[in-house]
């Protein structure tokens, strides 16, 4: 599993938060135009929020866990992202325990929320059935990089 709509790791309380963030470029292949100019699909931008909130996962339970989506309570969807915003992902944790963890979170560009999503109910699955600690080790590394 690759981690494509995370750009950076800005910051991590574990068990806490998350700051994170994507720059988006026109030439990526999601762009949609119709007829308001080219725009971001809004689930794009909550799958974004939600990998932010499986790296707050894995960064919590020291790369042992990976969340899994069950289920979302709600989304609202703001004002269209337009190719070159940067998206600031911020996630909190509602609860998590050994098996399930709900996280909340919203994704803004200048300063205005474009997505916001309560209650995402996740299953936490062993990090090494998807991919190798190593692997995800070294991600982490390049995400969280000061010189980015």
């Amino acid at each position: 599993m690759r981690f494509h709509l995370i750009d950076r790791i800005d910051h991590v309380v574990p068990a806490e938060s998350i700051a994170a963030r994507k720059l988006t470029s026109r030439l990526e292949p999601y762009w949609r135009d119709h007829g308001r100019g080219p725009e971001m699909p809004g689930a794009l931008a909550l799958e974004a929020l939600c990998q932010a909130g499986s790296w707050l996962v894995l960064i919590s339970t020291e790369l042992r866990k990976r969340a899994a989506l069950l289920s979302v309570d709600r989304v609202r969807l703001g004002p269209p992202i337009r190719p070159g915003d940067v998206l600031a992902l911020d996630g909190v944790v509602e609860s998590i325990n050994a098996d399930r963890a709900v996280l909340s979170g919203a994704v803004r560009t200048g300063g205005e929320v474009v997505v916001a999503a309560e209650a995402l109910m996740c299953a936490l699955v062993d990090t090494e059935d998807l991919e190798s600690i190593e692997d995800v080790s070294r991600m982490r590394r390049g995400l969280e990089r000061p010189d980015r």
